[in-house]
């Protein structure tokens, strides 16, 4: 009761930030970000495109891999009519495809760019029927987690190596959603049944087993940084209830009638990506790694993303899945982490 009435009161945390924080408002500390390069997948919408602004804004080199170049030019120009000397780039980028996201990471890297900020940020709610990705994996866990695990093990050795020459920490941010503890089961099975049919798909569990995999994800690899000696952190956000193209496909009487009825839950999308920017570039979270936050603030997960055992056996699946087309990956070193 206590957790909520803080919620709905925007009462600060440990951080000084709150529910009712802006992206704007967590990034005031750090008003020149200009030696920063970051890529922000999903950032043509929502609270992507919000994190893109305010980090652009701050003076970061911006990189928007996009689906629709389209929509990531639009985007790129919305950054530019608000800041005419923002350095943003667009590139194509099509999470749900490995080789898209090797294709990717091969351009990118051509680029010689630095890398310091990766944000993992994409989300992706399957309607209707179950559907899979050229690669054989349900839409949904490619698009949300299996593409961001691989981008991120061809974009790591890029952010180690800025890290060490530069000596400013990289950070991962992994977006996640508090309804990854809607999921309890075996995520496995799971995975198993659904793409053979052998049970009904259901999208709701299918994105709970998404944003389960993206806390395993950041546990699992918050230890292996560690024992690399990589001066990179990665933590996991929750960016609290919004009203985003993501849900607003899910139109109808009811729907409205229920985001009428829980308005004052809701959060405006700079509040939303705050806890994203909070974890991208806060000097608080200097060092910090390994964490779920939610609301700038440190909270709880749930038990079923807290088990270590979990999160490497969920690292060893995704190796293998992303084996399968390995032989694709041209220029580009998968590292081994």
């Amino acid at each position: 009761m206590l957790q909520a009435a803080r919620y709905l009161l925007g009462s600060p945390g440990a951080s000084g930030f709150g529910s009712k924080s802006t992206a704007e408002e967590v990034t005031a500390a750090c008003p020149d970000l200009g030696s920063l390069t970051a890529i922000i997948t999903g950032a043509t919408s929502g609270i992507g495109a919000e994190t893109a602004r305010v980090l652009a804004k701050r003076g970061a080199r911006v990189v928007i891999p996009a689906r629709s170049v389209k929509a990531a030019e639009d985007m790129r120009a919305r950054i530019l009519a608000e800041c005419p000397g923002a350095d943003v780039l667009v590139l194509h980028l099509d999470l749900s495809s490995l080789a898209s996201v090797r294709d990717f990471a091969r351009r990118f890297l051509s680029l010689g760019l630095p890398l310091h900020l990766l944000i993992n940020n994409a989300g992706k709610f399957s309607h209707g029927q179950l559907a899979l990705s050229e690669d054989g994996v349900e839409m949904t866990f490619a698009t949300n987690y299996l593409g961001h695990f691989l981008l991120t093990k061809l974009l790591l050795g890029r952010m180690a190596e800025t890290a060490a020459e530069t000596g400013v920490q990289g950070r991962i941010v992994n977006v996640s959603s508090s309804v990854h503890g809607w999921f309890s089961g075996d995520w496995a099975d799971y995975l198993q049944l659904v793409t053979r049919r052998k049970i009904p798909y259901d999208a709701t569990q299918a994105y709970a087993v998404s944003k389960l995999a993206n806390v395993l994800h950041t546990k699992e690899l918050a230890a292996r940084l560690q024992e690399m000696g990589a001066d990179v952190t990665v933590n996991c956000v929750h960016p609290g209830i919004v009203r985003t193209r993501l849900n607003r496909d899910r139109e109808g009487l009811i729907t409205d009638l229920v985001f009428v009825l829980l308005s004052k839950l809701l959060k405006t999308i700079p509040q939303a990506a705050a806890t994203t920017c909070y974890a991208a570039v806060h000097p608080r979270l200097a060092g910090v790694s390994g964490r779920y936050l939610a609301d700038c603030n440190e909270a709880l997960q749930s038990p079923a993303a807290a088990s270590r055992r979990e999160a490497a056996r969920l690292w060893q699946a995704s190796e293998d899945m992303i084996s399968g087309s390995s032989s694709q990956q041209g220029s580009t070193k998968e590292r081994n982490i």
